[in-house]
């Protein structure tokens, strides 16, 4: 069905398109039965603490005020993250800023945290109770001097409505927001995390989503920091906005974040440097050229707990997940793993535990550095 429509969508600017999608959705029309598929069961897994599905979710920016996450669950996503969400209601960045770059199966955004605000957002989810597990991704507004007590205020506000609470440091579209990556500016502001948490008595897990355009010195640290503060989880990684030079559509200089498969290479290999500094003590939600099963076990097995996608879905549709799900049950049964869990990290030698070096071994699969 997307195949056919796939010439008009796109025919589409593609925020015209995404409206289209997101007032389609609020039929809620489709099944859940539709797209499930057999021998489910392997793919279930447990993230932050929360038994779901399957490891597949939807990454934050498709559903970016809450409004359509319940019939997003109907396609089979085992986890879905929405927002980035605001204290306040933004409108964003100035139009055009979304460009599909076809050539290159990618797309670039400026969008800015255009969002209806945490409250209207809260409201929303309180009066439609998650089908799923449901991720809140909180950011500062644009004109917020000290953007810190922004993340202060989403956090207090929403935890209650949110299956985990993403810390958004790392949009390269709102002004100074990667600054957070900096050591002391880092601490600085999970420490306020912390201290939220403790007053407000919030117990919700807390995840961390961090650039892609970092260097390898700082990864180490961004782990002490992540463990020191207790917190749950990183997401690696947002868009980047670097990595243009090997691009082949006209459209590469656009100004914003790229993502889609240029991405793929680069956030598997973070994954993979993220989950040996980490030893696997923390849970790691990949995201970044996810559009098939293979894409999304290479992530696995290089450490990730989970995966996102959101350009897959522009480019394949939202039957994406439902493939994707079939690969990955293909792949497990050929590699004789019962359950997605045991592939985890199996590829991030030689940092994993000694019976997934076993397992590693006994597949006599590549890439063992």
């Amino acid at each position: 069905m997307f195949s056919i429509l796939r010439p008009y969508i796109f025919s589409l600017d593609p925020e015209v398109a995404h409206d289209l999608a997101i007032k389609s959705l609020k039929a809620n029309f489709l099944p859940k039965s539709f797209f499930g598929v057999e021998n489910e069961e392997m793919l279930e897994t447990s993230l932050l603490g929360k038994k779901i599905s399957n490891p597949i979710g939807l990454a934050a920016g498709f559903d970016k005020s809450a409004e359509v996450y319940n019939s997003l669950f109907k396609f089979g996503f085992g986890f879905i993250e929405v927002g980035t969400v605001t204290p306040k209601q933004q409108l964003g960045n100035p139009k055009p800023r979304i460009f599909r770059l076809e050539k290159d199966q990618a797309l670039i955004n400026r969008l800015g945290f255009n969002n209806h605000g945490s409250e209207t957002v809260s409201k929303r989810i309180s009066n439609n109770f998650p089908d799923g597990f449901l991720g809140i991704n909180i950011g500062p507004n644009k004109d917020t001097k000290n953007k810190a007590d922004d993340y202060y205020i989403c956090l207090a506000k929403l935890a209650a409505y949110a299956g985990y609470i993403t810390i958004n440091i790392s949009s390269p579209n709102t002004k100074g927001l990667r600054n957070f990556h900096d050591q002391e500016e880092m601490k600085k502001l999970l420490s306020g995390i912390n201290k939220v948490i403790k007053e407000k008595k919030i117990n919700c897990p807390i995840a961390l989503k961090i650039s892609p355009d970092i260097n390898d010195n700082e990864i180490s640290r961004i782990v002490d920091l992540v463990i020191n503060h207790k917190i749950q989880g990183i997401i690696v990684s947002n868009t980047t906005d670097s990595n243009r030079d090997n691009l082949l559509d006209i459209k590469k200089h656009e100004t914003g974040g790229l993502s889609g498969q240029p991405l793929k290479d680069i956030s598997t290999d973070l994954i993979k440097k993220f989950y040996k500094e980490t030893k696997g003590k923390i849970k790691i939600i990949g995201v970044g050229g996810v559009d098939s099963g293979k894409s999304a076990f290479e992530k696995l097995t290089a450490g990730a707990d989970a995966i996102q996608l959101y350009t897959g879905m522009v480019y394949k549709g939202p039957g994406i997940v439902k493939e994707i799900k079939k690969e990955l049950i293909s792949i497990l049964k050929k590699e004789n793993i019962k359950n997605i869990s045991e592939a985890v990290g199996i590829n991030a030698w030689p940092h994993c535990p000694q019976e997934l070096y076993n397992f590693r071994k006994k597949l006599c699969l590549k890439d063992v550095n």
